[in-house]
Order: C-alpha cells, then sequence, then structure tokens
C-alpha cells in the first residue's frame, strides 16, 4: 500500500515529467559553466542524476581531487552540500530528490559557479 502511494504521488505530481525538465535545464547550465571553468571536464548523467568531472586539464584528463574537496568546502558554506565519486574523487554527484526544480537548479549551478570563481 505504501509503494502504490508513492507511485500515485510520482504519477500524479508529474514528478517524472518533472526530472526530465529540469534536468535538461540543470545539464545545460552546466555545460555553460564547463565552458568558462577549465577545470570542468565533462558534465555526464541524465535526468537529475548527473556527474560533473573535475580536471586539471582537459586534454589529459587528469583528476582534480583535491580540488573537488576544496570547491564541497565552500558549496557547504554557502548552503549546497554535495556528493563526491568516481575513481579519483573527482566527479560531483547530483542525485537531488524528484521535486527538485528549476530555482534549486540554478542555485546549485549559481553557487558552484561562486565556489570555482572565489576559490580556484
Amino acid at each position: 500500500a505504501g509503494g502504490r502511494a508513492v507511485l500515485r504521488v510520482i504519477d500524479n505530481e508529474q514528478l517524472q515529467a518533472n526530472c526530465a525538465r529540469v534536468g535538461q535545464h540543470l545539464v545545460a547550465r552546466l555545460q555553460q559553466l564547463a565552458q568558462k571553468h577549465s577545470i570542468i571536464g565533462d558534465v555526464r548523467g541524465q535526468g537529475l542524476m548527473l556527474g560533473v568531472e573535475f580536471v586539471k586539464d582537459k586534454a589529459t584528463k587528469e583528476p582534480a581531487s583535491k580540488e573537488v574537496v576544496e570547491v564541497m568546502e565552500r558549496m557547504k558554506d554557502m548552503g549546497v552540500l554535495m556528493g563526491k565519486g568516481g575513481i579519483y574523487g573527482n566527479v560531483f554527484r547530483i542525485k537531488p530528490p524528484m521535486c527538485f526544480n528549476i530555482a534549486d537548479a540554478d542555485f546549485l549551478v549559481d553557487v558552484m559557479d561562486r565556489a570555482i570563481t572565489d576559490g580556484l
């Protein structure tokens, strides 16, 4: 019964469509950020499950693990908690709840931009 209730809410509130729409917006914003900051080597994923890879050099793809930790701490101080992963710990994992909206996505990207600009 509990599972069916959750599925009903997902359907009634069109949360899957929200994830697709907000995810496309978030990917576009993160790709713009990658154009601005050479430390972002790749933006990948689908819907709201995304990864942002940090590299020291886009050509060699050398992992920027230390820099991810620095940016993560600055983002935390500005109100955004991020996870990290990847073999080298150089990929931000973005997997917010299904109710995440455009304003939330913009806030995340703006905070990431500021954290990178102010610290690296």
